[in-house]
C-alpha cells in the first residue's frame, strides 16, 4: 500500500498525527503507549459519534504492533464500529505510518480492538441509541 487515504468502504479517518522526538522511547523508536493513545483517541471519536455522546474505554480486547513507528512517519488512524450493544460498541482500528524519503511508503503499523461504553453526565451507563 503506497496511498494512506485509499481504504475500504465503512472505515472512517479518524485521526492522523505526525510522531515526534518528543513520543520516542529510549531506543529511539516511537513508544507503543503513545500509539496505543492514538488509537484509543480514533477508536473513541468513532464510538462517540455513533453513541451520540460521552463514551468512555472499557477493554482493548486486542493490541498487535506489526511494524515500528519512526520520527517524522505520518500516522493515520482508520476506525471502523464492529460491534453494537446495549450500552457498548467494540471498534476496530488500523493504524498507518506514511513514510518519506528515498521511497515513501505506507505501512500497517498497528491494529486493534476497543470496547467503549457510552455514558450519560453521570458517568453512569446509558443505551446506544438505534442508528437512524
Amino acid at each position: 500500500m503506497t496511498d494512506c487515504e485509499q481504504l475500504p468502504d465503512n472505515t472512517d479517518l479518524a485521526i492522523r498525527v505526525m510522531a515526534t522526538p518528543a513520543d520516542t522511547n529510549s531506543a529511539g523508536d516511537i513508544f507503543g503507549g503513545w500509539i496505543m493513545s492514538q488509537v484509543d483517541i480514533a477508536g473513541s471519536i468513532v464510538a462517540r459519534r455513533r453513541a451520540q455522546g460521552r463514551v468512555v474505554t472499557v477493554s482493548v480486547n486486542s493490541f498487535l504492533f506489526k511494524q515500528p513507528v519512526f520520527v517524522g512517519d505520518l500516522i493515520s488512524c482508520y476506525a471502523e464500529i464492529t460491534h453494537v450493544g446495549k450500552t457498548s460498541l467494540t471498534v476496530h482500528v488500523r493504524a498507518f505510518a506514511e513514510r518519506h524519503g528515498k521511497h515513501p511508503e505506507c505501512v500497517q503499523v498497528t491494529e486493534a480492538d476497543v470496547t467503549y461504553v457510552a455514558v450519560d453526565d453521570n458517568r453512569k451507563p446509558r443505551a446506544v441509541p438505534k442508528e437512524g
